[in-house]
């Protein structure tokens, strides 16, 4: 059984690979398609004409596209993509700054979004048709219909502004010195160094932003988990386990509860990366430096090496996401690998 999952990871991974060889390519080709003279805004209007060539050259412009696209991937490879015409800095100094910024929002917001839907969608099934599942359901339709903003914007007003518990913007306080830098978010970091007095701070300043961000997930997650257990319990396994009189709660957990969970599970690896790169209006809301909106100013501003570097990010997540979910699936129900395996 071990190696039939083993064989269907592996097959996923080389689908992965695969899928990221055509992202790729994609991107390359959009990127030389954008009418901006990437040479000419990243030196400016004044630069001599030298300078351009030898920018060209260096960049490998003139090539044909398959050697620029062998000269790019090579590069992005090794973290290389250019200079942002934003900041003037390397996109991968860019990246590393933002980045580990909106990861540590998007997976504070995973885990509150998995224990309060998971909860949420355990109660909806195991009180099916009470004022308990009708309230479920009231809170998923909510976090379903609003937007992610909406919640942050409220939240602020009245957690903020209203009733002066949480902070406004940023991820520390002022007075507060980030821990030194391991992967570059604050939680993990301070746990890593034991810096506990900047975990604190640095739970206090994500906690309003990544519930906002992650509201919808947890109504998505509700119904999917409520759905999915309440489909299992009307299967032949749970009425035998009644019929010998097994208590209600040890069959909701131990035996209705892990298949209900393989829909969650690639519901919930979807939700990390999509929050990733729908974070900006809650980045934007709370001033939080983030990789969503450093993506989307990159757009408007028209800067191809960033839009090209998070793009390919995303991308990857996309990816990473897909194959850990399959993993998991595969796991919790080996099933799955032997069907493929036929």
């Amino acid at each position: 059984m071990l190696w039939h999952i083993l064989k269907f990871v592996a097959k996923r991974f080389l689908y992965s690979v695969l899928v990221l060889v055509g992202l790729s390519m994609l991107v390359f080709v959009i990127a030389r398609m954008v009418p901006t003279d990437v040479v000419r805004a990243t030196l400016g209007s004044h630069a001599s004409e030298r300078a351009i060539v030898d920018m060209r050259t260096k960049l490998h412009l003139d090539d044909s596209l398959p050697v620029q696209y062998y000269h790019w991937i090579k590069g992005a490879v090794r973290g290389d993509f250019g200079i942002s015409l934003m900041t003037k800095r390397p996109v991968v100094v860019d990246l590393k700054e933002f980045l580990p910024a909106t990861a540590e929002l998007a997976l504070v917001s995973l885990v509150f979004s998995l224990i309060v839907g998971q909860v949420l969608g355990v109660v909806a099934a195991r009180y099916r048709n009470s004022w308990l599942d009708n309230v479920s359901r009231m809170i998923a339709y909510s976090g379903t219909v609003t937007p992610a903003f909406i919640f942050g914007i409220l939240f602020m007003l009245i957690f903020s502004y209203w009733l002066n518990i949480f902070p406004t913007m940023g991820r520390l306080s002022s007075g507060v010195s980030p821990p030194p830098t391991i992967t570059g978010m604050h939680i993990l970091d301070g746990l890593l160094t034991g810096r506990w007095h900047v975990v604190g701070d640095a739970l206090w300043h994500i906690l309003l932003p990544a519930v906002s961000l992650g509201l919808s997930a947890v109504a998505q997650e509700s119904r999917v988990t409520r759905a999915s257990m309440i489909e299992n319990l009307s299967k032949a396994y749970v009425r035998t386990a009644r019929a010998n009189a097994i208590p209600q709660s040890r069959i909701m957990f131990r035996y209705v509860l892990k298949p209900s969970l393989i829909p969650t599970v690639a519901l919930m690896g979807m939700d990390f990366a999509t929050t990733i790169s729908n974070a900006f209006l809650v980045e934007l809301v709370f001033f939080w430096p983030g990789f969503s909106r450093y993506g989307v100013t990159a757009m408007l501003e028209g800067d191809l090496f960033a839009i090209s570097a998070v793009v390919m990010v995303l991308g990857v997540m996309f990816i990473v996401m897909n194959l850990i979910v399959d993993i998991i699936t595969s796991i919790l129900d080996p099933r799955i690998s032997l069907a493929e395996r036929s």
